[in-house]
């Protein structure tokens, strides 16, 4: 089975500079799941009867962990928020209206954070749905044996890809833990590295120079003498 025309991945300039960009930048690894988060992500849109841009929506998909690799990775904000400046970067450079480029800025931005992107822009809700499909599996039934076949037949997953995924995580934000603070990725630390001690949001309203308030004994707020 071929993908319909409608959730293909466009035969634009535009999305083959994409293409070649992200082949180049990412593990064969990424390079796959980023463009199965494309696929899922486009049947999901077709699916629900959504109307959106191809065009864009590859772009949210292929750039949206852009930010795990060293070469955009800073070393102090989210890798979403680097994955989405590259995307910002390399769109504005090919002539993409401010406005557009701002849609693929918000999906990449938020596509680990569960329950919001479902209710945005079709782009934005779309390369989430794809990501949760493709790591998550949480729409999986969804989607036809043919359907999940054709795309996993187009871009293959690793035998192990499951661990595999959750290694290429951790070695994308490792070295700046404090920035999972609040996020999914928070976990991915806690599984690899349970040494880090994880942020704890009541701990920081507690810790804050406002006056009031009691601290719990073992709060963690490293309030206590």
């Amino acid at each position: 089975m071929t993908i319909s025309s409608d959730a293909a991945i466009p035969d634009s300039r535009l999305a083959r500079a994409v293409t070649e960009f992200v082949r180049d930048t990412e593990t064969e690894l990424l390079f796959n799941h980023s463009s199965r988060v494309y696929q899922f992500g486009a049947l999901a849109g077709v699916q629900r009867g959504l109307s959106f841009d191809r065009e864009l929506l590859y772009a949210g998909a292929m750039f949206h962990d852009v930010g795990l690799m060293p070469d955009h990775s800073s070393p102090d904000e989210r890798f979403e928020v680097d994955g989405a400046n590259a995307a910002r970067d390399f769109l504005t450079a090919h002539g993409v209206p401010e406005a557009d480029v701002y849609t693929v800025w918000t999906a990449i931005a938020l596509h680990t954070t569960p329950g919001i992107p479902a209710h945005m822009h079709p782009v934005v809700a779309l390369v989430t749905a794809g990501v949760e499909m493709d790591v998550l599996g949480l729409t999986y039934g969804a989607y036809s044996d043919v359907e999940r076949e054709a795309v996993v037949s187009a871009f293959p997953r690793t035998p192990d890809f499951k661990e595999d995924i959750i290694q290429a995580f951790y070695d994308g934000i490792r070295h700046k833990p404090d920035t999972t603070f609040g996020n999914v990725k928070a976990d991915v630390i806690a599984d690899k590295d349970p040494s880090v001690r994880r942020g704890n949001f009541c701990s920081v309203i507690r810790a804050s120079r406002w006056p009031g308030g009691t601290h719990a004994p073992g709060c963690g707020c490293g309030g206590h003498a």
